[in-house]
């Protein structure tokens, strides 16, 4: 599938999908979400970090980073979001950083997002769709128009997340705001690029396996190893590169758990045989103490 091809396939995909699940279903994902409470590690300066798989699968994991927002009692929430390569040109970009490249000499180096002038492909992600969903659900049930949401989606961050363009107007939103982001950290299967003989489904050793891998990547990043931890995605087909450098930078040493983790389907988006298959992670990084 070319790149526009397979974007307009997860957009249709979503649609199907928040379609089908409807308002009633979102409500009770956002009740069964109630099973955590994830305010307090925002306000201590903390960070949640959801997936953007399959609504149905994952989907109580997002809305409970929603109620975390919305129960933080912040009147700003500042979303770091993926940002995927829509483009074959975005994506020669990342290979040639993964490489050793410099992001610098890269058109596509920089923060993006509503109000900047960095670019628009922000604009055809689908990261925090499900995102807006559960917000719009939740504030409307609460009656209340919630914190202000400012979303801004990182590219090349390269293992030095400090040097990228628009990183100053972060440092400063994230004074008085609390910070959520979102990531796919596995993805696995034929349909992604796995031999079929090394292809484990996620009831057959694929979510120990994805377990393994994304705390291996937790581990780089808590000791803010940039560069290992950019490097660990590209492995690990995490689209989180340049969104976990960026939030770690921006809060500092942390320590990460998950508390969640389910595999989301996505054999019907490639057309390819099983697995071919996400790992959902609902993740809390608190400020590490001394």
């Amino acid at each position: 599938m070319r790149r526009d091809e397979l974007n307009k396939a997860i957009h249709d995909l979503y649609r199907a999908e928040h379609e089908a699940l409807g308002e009633r279903g979102g409500y009770e994902l956002l009740d069964r979400a109630r099973q955590w409470d994830l305010a307090p590690t925002l306000a201590a300066g903390g960070v949640i970090v959801f997936p953007h798989a399959g609504v149905a699968d994952c989907g109580h994991q997002i809305a409970a980073a929603v109620h975390a927002c919305l129960d933080s009692g912040a009147g700003r929430v500042l979303v770091i979001s993926v940002l995927h390569a829509w483009n074959d040109e975005m994506e020669q970009a990342r290979r040639r950083v993964a490489a050793g490249g410099s992001p610098a000499a890269e058109r596509y180096w920089g923060i993006q997002g509503p109000g900047l002038d960095r670019g628009n492909e922000w604009q055809l992600d689908h990261a925090l769709y499900s995102f807006r969903f559960f917000w719009e659900l939740e504030t409307r049930r609460r009656g209340i128009r919630g914190p202000q949401v400012i979303e801004r989606y990182p590219y090349l961050a390269g293992g030095h997340p400090e040097l990228l363009p628009g990183i100053d107007e972060l440092v400063e939103l994230a004074r008085d705001a609390v910070i959520v982001s979102t990531a796919d950290p596995f993805h696995h299967g034929i349909g992604y690029g796995d031999p079929p003989d090394q292809a484990l489904a996620p009831e057959a050793g694929g979510l120990e396996l994805a377990r393994r891998t994304i705390e291996e990547g937790m581990r780089l990043l808590a000791a803010g190893d940039y560069w290992g931890y950019n490097q660990h995605c590209v492995r690990a087909k995490s689209d989180a590169r340049d969104a976990g450098q960026v939030f770690r930078f921006l809060r500092g040493p942390l320590h990460g758990e998950i508390l969640d983790l389910v595999a989301s389907d996505a054999t019907q988006l490639y057309q390819t045989p099983p697995p071919t298959w996400v790992a959902a992670p609902l993740v809390r990084w608190t400020k590490a103490t001394a």
